[in-house]
């Protein structure tokens, strides 16, 4: 068991590490956490040895409440209505946090212990989709990288003050909705780009994506 200053520094560095994440993405240093954490760098490389427990140690928790937004939606009777929830959530949760998407589709090896998380994730929102499709509120040809596609946009929003970025997220979410939504005036969309393919990750059906060559 740690003791209390020690657990008083690790419990700093974290929260140190969470804000400069959100704020300025997955290229702060550690040197950068410590400082912000008013520690040593010693004292940091003491409970993290690298920059990969530490990034698996905040981010292990930012997809569980990613997949709490999912879980949630998938257990709503009416798929649609999940649906858009999910874009609305997910967009919010985005543009709170730069580093969101980077964790979601990084193709970094330091990163695989999230892999499970970001499979499961993404065969979630597909099996969720899929059901939307059905009951025919969801345009046919949506594809999960098309979600992927307005959390890529989104993340330009993070560098606006907190109140301009919330307005824009929901607004920039009601606008993609609307994109989703099956309608008479729906044209073919251009091919999907392939964002949630890596070449060290999964699809997100689960299968090992073994070779991307885009």
């Amino acid at each position: 068991m740690l003791r209390a200053d020690a657990r008083d520094n690790r419990d700093r560095t974290l929260e140190a590490a969470r804000e400069l994440f959100a704020e300025l993405g997955l290229g702060v240093t550690m040197r950068d956490i410590a400082r912000r954490a008013g520690v040593g760098p010693a004292t940091v490389y003491r409970r993290f040895p690298t920059k990969r427990h530490l990034v698996v140690e905040v981010f292990t928790d930012e997809m569980r409440a990613c997949r709490a937004v999912v879980d949630d939606a998938c257990a709503d009777p009416d798929p649609w209505r999940g649906f858009r929830t999910v874009v609305e959530e997910l967009t919010a949760l985005n543009v709170e946090n730069r580093a969101f998407v980077d964790v979601l589709l990084s193709a970094n090896p330091d990163l695989e212990m999230l892999a499970d998380h970001r499979t499961d994730l993404l065969r979630e929102l597909a099996g969720l989709a899929a059901r939307a499709q059905v009951a025919g509120d969801l345009r046919p040809d949506f594809v999960v990288d098309d979600l992927v596609l307005v959390l890529l946009a989104a993340r330009a929003l993070s560098s606006r003050p907190s109140p301009d970025r919330t307005a824009a997220a929901r607004r920039l979410a009601a606008l993609a909705i609307d994109a989703f939504r099956t309608s008479d005036a729906n044209r073919p969309l251009p091919r999907a780009p392939r964002l949630s393919l890596r070449r060290s990750g999964r699809r997100p059906d689960g299968t090992l994506v073994r070779d991307q060559k885009r």
